[in-house]
């Protein structure tokens, strides 16, 4: 895994592994990931530890960049992307 980089900010390679099992395997992410799934910022930096928080906008900017939309924008939307299993 690699990390990712948005104007200086950095997505970990750990976390990085996360989105992308979310995303290519819909396995749930934990709290921090949902919520910046979800677009809930309060409740993003709410969760975020110190190495997360001040990368926030490199985790909306791969989002917004590399994430299918219909995987990001509200829980209701990541609620059907963990149910919507490939058969």
């Amino acid at each position: 895994m690699t990390a990712y980089e948005f104007r200086g900010m950095v997505i970990s390679e750990h976390m990085m592994g996360a989105l992308r099992r979310y995303i290519q395997e819909r396995i749930p992410p934990g709290g921090f990931l949902t919520a910046v799934l979800a677009n809930d910022l309060q409740a993003a930096v709410g969760q975020a530890d110190s190495d997360n928080l001040p990368n926030i906008p490199a985790f909306a900017a791969y989002i917004y960049n590399e994430a299918p939309g219909n995987c990001h924008g509200s829980y209701g939307l990541v609620k059907a992307w963990l149910e919507h299993r490939e058969a």
